[in-house]
This record gives structure tokens, C-alpha cells and sequence, in this order.
């Protein structure tokens, strides 16, 4: 992975009219689509397909996307958006950040991951958020006497994974965190544990959330009805 290294989280939501064009049409759309989305990986990228469709509202497709520069994250969204089943697509979200090193953990275990090494999960949930200007105003020893209880609490559950970009300058949001599960339950569990740390009191907000499943292009296809 290249010394800059920027994410997005990118939602889709697909047009209902596309429902309704012929088989061959929809086939079509879905094959110059899927080539499309592969075409990041020649730009030094790669891309990660979530489907979200019945889980999200207005949201479709939800694409987790690496590169080594926000031009190439543009360039490749805007061919994805004019070819076959993209020019149906409209941008419900976009969360957008850069990989850097946290100043709150001297060695990252394997829960904070790089978002795209290893295997997936079958889950993603994405989100955006912003701390306070009382937290930036703390001592750095404040600051990281608290951050080290919410990295014990995460700590208790070793099977879900954590990616943080940073997106000061570059998005609404300060950070983008995105946590990799196969099991929701414990999700749901650690989250809410998260919930009662100190610190919460900073978070000023957190939404929205995206959820999708982990699905290759074709599948995501195929649910949409492009597989004829």
C-alpha cells in the first residue's frame, strides 16, 4: 500500500424505472458495470462491493474504494456513473478520508486493520464522525487516557475488525471508521459498550451509518436483476 492511500465509502441508490427496461437491456447495463468497477485495480486501486438493497433506504450498492490519490477516485467514480447501469445510479453518500497513522496507538494489532488487507467480513457497517472542540483542547495525556479505555472495550471483541481514515480538510466529517463483522450480535453488543465510555462525551455526531453485505459485483448484479 502507497505512503497516501484515500478511501471512500461510496452508497448507491439505483433508479426503479431501470427495473422495468428489457432483459437484454438490464444484462447489458450489469456486464460494461462490473467491468467498470474492476477498472480501479489498474489505477493502483481496488474496489470492495457491499450490497445494501432493502437495508438502506435510497441506497443500493455501497462501494468501500482504495487509491493512491483523490484524482483517481474521481476520475474512476465518474466512468462507473457513465457506463451501463451507472448512468441509472445516483450518489446517496460519500464519505471520503485518508490513511495515516493514529497518534493513540503505538502498534496496531490485527483489529486495526488496514481496510483492505486479509479476508473480508461478511459485514460492513460505515460511518462518518466528529469529536468536539473541548476534546481538541485537552492535554494530549487526557486525550489519550481516554481513547485507551475505548481501545480496551474494543479490545473485548477480537472478531470484529476497526479501519480508520482521517478526513480533516477533505470531508464534512473529521474521521471515517469502518468496522468488518460476521456477526451482528456482537456488533450491536460492542457498540453499545462504546456507548458508556468516557468517550462519548466528545462525539458530536456519528451519522449516518451504512450497512451492507459483502457480495462480489456479479451477485450484487444479479440481486438487481441483471443476470438475465
Amino acid at each position: 500500500m502507497s505512503d497516501q492511500t484515500y478511501i471512500q465509502a461510496l452508497a448507491l441508490g439505483l433508479d426503479p424505472a431501470w427495473r422495468r427496461r428489457d432483459d437484454a437491456d438490464r444484462h447489458e447495463d450489469g456486464c460494461v458495470f462490473a467491468a467498470a468497477v474492476a477498472a480501479l485495480a489498474q489505477r493502483g486501486g481496488r474496489t470492495i462491493s457491499y450490497s445494501s438493497i432493502g437495508l438502506e433506504p435510497g441506497v443500493d450498492v455501497l462501494l468501500w474504494r482504495m487509491a493512491p490519490s483523490i484524482d483517481v477516485l474521481e476520475e474512476t467514480a465518474a466512468a462507473l456513473l457513465r457506463t451501463g447501469i451507472g448512468r441509472w445510479l445516483t450518489v446517496r453518500h460519500s464519505l471520503v478520508g485518508r490513511i495515516g497513522p493514529s497518534q493513540y496507538v503505538r502498534k496496531p494489532t490485527a483489529q486495526e486493520q488496514s481496510p483492505f488487507d486479509g479476508e473480508r467480513s461478511r459485514y460492513l457497517v460505515v460511518y462518518p464522525f466528529t469529536k468536539s472542540t473541548e476534546w481538541y483542547l485537552l492535554s494530549k495525556e487526557a486525550r489519550q487516557g481516554v481513547m485507551n479505555e475505548h481501545m480496551r472495550v474494543g479490545h473485548e471483541y477480537p472478531t470484529i475488525r476497526q479501519a480508520l481514515a482521517y478526513s480533516f480538510g477533505l470531508d464534512s466529517q473529521e474521521f471515517v471508521v469502518a468496522y468488518e463483522m460476521d456477526d451482528l450480535v456482537a456488533f450491536g453488543d460492542l457498540v453499545r459498550a462504546l456507548r458508556s465510555t468516557e468517550s462519548r462525551r466528545s462525539t458530536v455526531s456519528d451519522t449516518p451509518i451504512l450497512l451492507g453485505v459483502h457480495r462480489s459485483v456479479d451477485e450484487i448484479l444479479a440481486l438487481l436483476g441483471a443476470d438475465s
